[in-house]
């Protein structure tokens, strides 16, 4: 009665404006008219228009069930008191680079509390920096001031094609990252979780067509500049979601209202995409953006001078959250950790970036004929000892381990002691399995692939000889054929 079908979308017979107008006027009319019913709104699980009473048992499943925690039960925002002074210099610890520094300056000046975010991909296991670093980060922009929204990016997970894209698996992940970060130590007080999936199709009507309006202002090649923030490389073979994918990025900084942008710096280009279409569409204040530190991965190629980062793919890049102790002690053990230089040096990025900053000291335990005891309360001090050859690299991993289980330690007792963290861990163990079984497949398939190609180019390699051979004897043919009858002439 009230829709037709048209190009660019469901439209209503009268007054029809376009797609959003018909979402903002349908919701008055059915709530008028008490066809509650007919209410429509997004599928996360194809993307199409689905009614209210059409959802499918799977996209049921999405809201919390019965039993489940609820993330945000201990949001409970507290004003900050501390001076302008304290907050720079607490927001300045977690950024390794300001987009704009005075902006920032004139934020802290005119809010005392201000909205910060960063969003992440739930996807695979969390590894420290994504556990303890994040907390760190986390808690001292609290404690300046911020109100911290996570933005728990499933639906941005799945068009990256994380755990086959299926959201199910994917929001699964991103309830395990949230236990992690409660049991790790993060002040949830003023921490707010909030999921893309809920939130976009709560927000249809104002969402999209901003992502649109950031895609028809940027070409192609700006886009596709930003796909570092998937993981991705500008000359990697995209899908189509992926090239969709930083626009929506983009836009979530406005849809949630961010002051600052608090994420790493493998997230710059899209964030500097924000305050580029900030200039284009005349908003001001822009947001600022604190990009924090990229910690090293534990392995590291002493003749590349590119780090590498830490990386789910390889297991010994990186101390995941749930390790064991006798896992922490064999990746830091087999950690590169060159004496006396600090380029490239992970270990010393654990000092510095997460057990210095966790702990009022740090003792490196001695024999007494290799010099006894060390204690270090700043990391300038372990790193001069670390360069004169004061401190070896055999003395500091032992305490690294010691330290690094302490952070470790609240963790694996949560998922040890408490019920849904436990069978939560466990949904995430069977899909881990599942995925190396996958990849497995995948490089049997790729290995077939590569050999059914090369007996193929064998083959063809094989097929010019047999040409030639085939040619001579035609051509030795003719000639016999030729001399005969030159033989019958000359007679």
């Amino acid at each position: 009665v009230f829709f037709f079908q048209a190009e660019d979308g469901i439209r209503d017979v009268e007054r029809s404006r376009g797609l959003g107008d018909v979402y903002k006027r349908q919701g008055i009319n059915a709530e008028y008219m008490g066809l509650e019913k007919f209410m429509v709104s997004i599928s996360p699980i194809h993307g199409g228009l689905v009614f209210a009473d059409e959802k499918s048992e799977e996209e049921k499943q999405i809201t919390r069930k019965p039993g489940e925690k609820d993330p945000n039960v201990l949001f409970n925002p507290t004003p900050c008191t501390l001076g302008f002074e304290e907050r720079l210099a607490l927001v300045k610890m977690v950024g390794d680079e300001i987009l704009v520094e005075q902006n920032l300056i004139e934020l802290l000046k005119n809010k005392q509390q201000f909205v910060c975010y960063d969003g992440f991909e739930p996807s695979g296991r969390m590894h420290i920096a994504q556990g303890i670093f994040k907390k760190l980060n986390v808690n001292r922009m609290t404690r300046a001031g911020g109100i911290f929204t996570f933005w728990i990016a499933d639906w941005f997970a799945m068009l990256n094609h994380k755990m086959g894209g299926d959201i199910t698996k994917i929001q699964t992940l991103g309830k395990y990252f949230i236990e992690i970060w409660k049991a790790c130590g993060m002040d949830l007080k003023n921490v707010k979780f909030l999921w893309a999936s809920e939130e976009i199709n709560k927000n249809a009507v104002t969402y999209w067509p901003r992502v649109l309006d950031i895609a028809m202002r940027n070409n192609l090649t700006r886009i596709t500049k930003c796909c570092q923030i998937m993981g991705r490389k500008e000359q990697d073979t995209l899908f189509a979601s992926q090239i969709f994918y930083p626009c929506m990025q983009c836009s979530d900084i406005f849809h949630l209202k961010a002051d600052v942008c608090q994420l790493g710096l493998d997230q710059r280009k899209v964030n500097v995409l924000a305050i580029e279409y900030c200039d284009m569409i005349g908003k001001t204040p822009k947001p600022v953006i604190v990009s924090h530190h990229m910690i090293l991965g534990l392995q590291q190629d002493p003749n590349s001078s590119e780090p590498m980062k830490m990386s789910k793919s390889n297991p010994d890049a990186a101390i995941f959250m749930e390790d064991s102790c006798e896992q922490v002690a064999s990746k830091i053990k087999k950690a590169y950790c060159p004496p006396g230089i600090v380029k490239l040096n992970p270990i010393l990025e654990y000092v510095k970036y997460l057990i210095l900053p966790s702990f009022d000291e740090m003792v490196v335990e001695r024999k007494p004929e290799h010099g006894g005891n060390s204690s270090y309360k700043n990391y300038e001090a372990l790193e001069k000892d670390y360069v004169s050859g004061a401190l070896h690299p055999g003395d500091l991993k032992p305490a690294v381990i010691k330290y690094v289980n302490m952070l470790l330690e609240p963790v694996r007792q949560h998922f040890k002691n408490d019920e849904y963290a436990r069978n939560l861990l466990q949904q995430v163990d069977q899909l881990r399995i599942q995925q190396e079984q996958e990849k497995a497949k995948e490089k049997e398939k790729a290995k077939a692939k590569e050999k059914a190609e090369k007996e193929k180019e064998q083959v063809k390699e094989k097929e010019p000889v047999k040409e030639e051979k085939k040619a001579s004897a035609q051509n030795f043919k003719f000639l016999k054929i030729y001399s005969k009858k030159k033989k019958k002439k000359k007679k």
